[in-house]
């Protein structure tokens, strides 16, 4: 696939004050025409990204935007058609949206955007949306460590949690369950079941896939809102993509203690194997939450972790 061959197309999610985020429909002689999308166009000569981005939003729906930061690339291959969608986040901008060129336009909350019908390239970028920078995962050794570390995390501002327990006396299980999931429900908790986790209890919103558990995975697992994966290679990354995971870990990113000979990755081979997937890429292994932005900047969706968030 040459260069020349590629449309580059700024994409820009913009959300209201209150979290609606600004779909626009295609015109019906366009490509892909009468589906719905991220307002953006494609890349003039010798124009950046934000330049783009900026023009775009101001020409189709008459704002100006002012910041904005990367959320997710998409390389897809249409029959007719190869782009890269280069997603940037609206963090700040001024004016009132509006149907510049005449097309239909909606402001929609997060979790609606699926009842859309959308070019197949924006599908993980509707995941991308709907998803927080931090992904935390819950752990102890016992009881009361476990409920004080959720509590630890709560604090964080955690909306997405991975209930993992591994170093859990397994007769422990059921019991700290019954404790943590009303609490989850209580704030509003999107919680991820990881699938090494022996509990039968009730269905959760999500299933996080251990790496051993993706490779033996011949399809995306049913009757999950959320279906994620751990991953530590670019093999591990395009199984993800194959099953059709919403999103995955990668890591090690630096040195940690608890894997002290897992080679870690660093910060370039991450922004690499991020590139090899369609898949917002939470990022762990040695992070603090300070480097949420580098991780966002290398083009991942946030940092996941234990520490991280107590």
């Amino acid at each position: 696939m040459s260069v020349r061959s590629v449309l580059h197309v700024a994409v820009g999610v913009v959300r209201d004050n209150n979290g609606n985020i600004l779909l626009t429909q295609r015109a019906k002689h366009a490509h892909q025409g009468g589906l719905w999308e991220f307002p953006g166009g494609k890349l003039e000569a010798n124009e950046t990204v934000m330049q783009a981005l900026q023009r775009e939003l101001h020409e189709e729906v008459g704002i100006k935007v002012h910041s904005a930061k990367p959320l997710i690339k998409i390389k897809h291959r249409y029959p007719d058609l190869q782009v890269l969608l280069d997603v940037w986040q609206v963090a700040g901008f001024e004016g009132i949206a509006t149907a510049c060129e005449g097309q239909a336009m909606r402001w929609v909350a997060p979790q609606q955007l699926n009842q859309f019908e959308f070019p197949a390239a924006n599908v993980p970028i509707i995941a991308a949306t709907r998803l927080p920078d931090r992904y935390a995962i819950l752990e102890g050794s016992n009881y009361s460590q476990v409920l004080h570390n959720l509590h630890c995390m709560l604090e964080k501002q955690v909306s997405f949690l991975q209930i993992r327990l591994k170093s859990l006396p397994s007769s422990e299980i059921e019991t700290v369950m019954k404790t943590l999931l009303p609490i989850c429900r209580q704030h509003q908790l999107t919680v991820m079941i990881n699938s090494d986790l022996s509990f039968e209890g009730q269905q959760t919103a999500g299933l996080h896939l251990s790496s051993r558990a993706l490779m033996a995975c011949s399809n995306r697992p049913e009757h999950y809102e959320w279906v994620a994966a751990s991953c530590h290679n670019v093999t591990e990354l395009k199984q993800a993509e194959q099953i059709g995971v919403d999103f995955v870990v990668l890591a090690p990113v630096l040195p940690t203690s608890t894997h002290p000979d897992a080679t870690p990755l660093g910060w370039a081979n991450l922004q690499s194997l991020i590139e090899h997937v369609n898949l917002p890429v939470f990022a762990l292994g040695g992070l603090s939450l300070q480097d949420i932005d580098q991780v966002i900047n290398a083009g991942g969706q946030g940092i996941a972790g234990i520490n991280a968030f107590l």
